[in-house]
């Protein structure tokens, strides 16, 4: 069976992902990076999916908090007055193209050639990390950059949620057969992991439930 390698953060994107990737036949191999951010309740939902749709699943230790500039990694409020225009302060500076390199670095060592990383249209405007052309200048950095792809085993970057809203990713999980509740999307979780129904995460994951006319499991603090 040929291998994947799947960036899985635990939240709804990556598990639909994660759910592609395995209907296209792969293997899964997950990847979770643990970089120091505020809201590690992701980490347990990201090894609940892996559980349940990984061959492999990899957590590595990263802590970002070291850089810090970004309300995920620094004590900086997250912000909870709707989803604005422009790069939020929930940015983490250069986050996917760590995220993907160290993918990268998996992929080349177990042998698969193809990666999935969940980004998709709703971001685009808000983290220049999430763009087609990123990822498409990424997947040419790939094959520039590592013995397999000077070799000819070249590598694949696919981003299936590209061009979905929230809606149609809340449709897709239901699709594939997923729990949605095992996923976590919230930026800013209580005490006790609850979302906090607030942020921007929070705010785009249940309007994409309410416009796809799907239940939301989600217990959120705030409606």
């Amino acid at each position: 069976m040929k291998k994947a390698v799947v960036l899985l953060s635990g939240g709804l994107d990556s598990y639909v992902c994660a759910g592609l990737a395995r209907e296209q036949g792969y293997e899964v191999v997950a990847l979770t990076v643990d970089y120091g951010q505020r809201h590690r309740v992701e980490l347990e939902a990201a090894k609940t999916i892996a559980a349940r749709l990984a061959h492999r699943h990899v957590v590595l230790p990263l802590d970002l908090r070291a850089f810090g500039g970004s309300a995920l990694t620094a004590d900086v409020a997250v912000p909870k007055d709707g989803v604005g225009e422009g790069i939020p302060v929930t940015y983490v500076p250069a986050r996917n193209t760590i995220f993907l390199s160290l993918a990268l670095g998996l992929a080349e060592a177990s042998g698969a050639r193809d990666l999935f990383v969940g980004v998709n249209a709703l971001d685009y405007s808000g983290y220049p990390d999430c763009r087609p052309e990123f990822v498409r200048a990424f997947e040419s950095l790939a094959n520039l950059a590592t013995k397999a792809g000077v070799e000819g085993e070249g590598f694949t970057i696919h981003a299936p949620l590209q061009d979905m809203t929230k809606a149609d990713i809340a449709r897709e999980a239901a699709r594939l057969g997923l729990d949605p509740a095992v996923s976590h999307s919230c930026y800013d979780p209580g005490p006790d992991g609850g979302a906090c129904g607030e942020c921007d995460a929070c705010r785009l994951r249940a309007k994409g439930f309410e416009d796809a006319g799907l239940p939301d499991p989600t217990r959120y603090t705030a409606p």
